[in-house]
């Protein structure tokens, strides 16, 4: 049985860069598409095309894949730094989980593997908010 979070497990269980682009396009799309995720979508540029590139290469080294985000932005993707400027509290973290397991239904993942990746990123999105409501309480 596969481990995910080992090596490359999670990444090949997406589809590794074919299946991350299509996951993280469906994400922009349904928070652009539904006015439920309309205060998230605010906090992005009009044009998502390099939201959609720097999410998805952060989630290719975050999953076990290439580390795309250091090779093409630098850096590693501090992702609570990234969004310090942000007002991100409960709500607005919510959205995004909320979206992102909308986003991970669409495709033909076991449920195990959605199950696994939302307890996962809920990890970082908890970090984007405490970081985000020490800077803008």
């Amino acid at each position: 049985m596969t481990q995910y979070g080992q090596g490359s497990a999670t990444y090949d269980a997406v589809g590794g860069l074919e299946g991350l682009q299509t996951l993280v396009t469906d994400f922009y799309n349904i928070m652009d598409e539904s006015p439920d995720y309309k205060v998230i979508r605010d906090m992005h540029p009009g044009d998502l095309t390099e939201s959609v590139d720097k999410l998805v290469c952060f989630l290719s080294g975050w999953m076990g894949g290439e580390p795309l985000y250091g090779q093409k932005y630098g850096g590693r993707g501090g992702i609570p730094s990234v969004h310090a400027h942000l007002t991100i509290h409960e709500a607005e973290r919510d959205m995004w989980l909320s979206c992102m397991y909308e986003a991970l239904l669409k495709q033909d993942y076991a449920e195990l593997l959605v199950n696994y990746l939302m307890q996962q990123l809920a990890m970082p999105a908890e970090r984007i908010r405490e970081v985000c409501s020490a800077r803008n309480p």
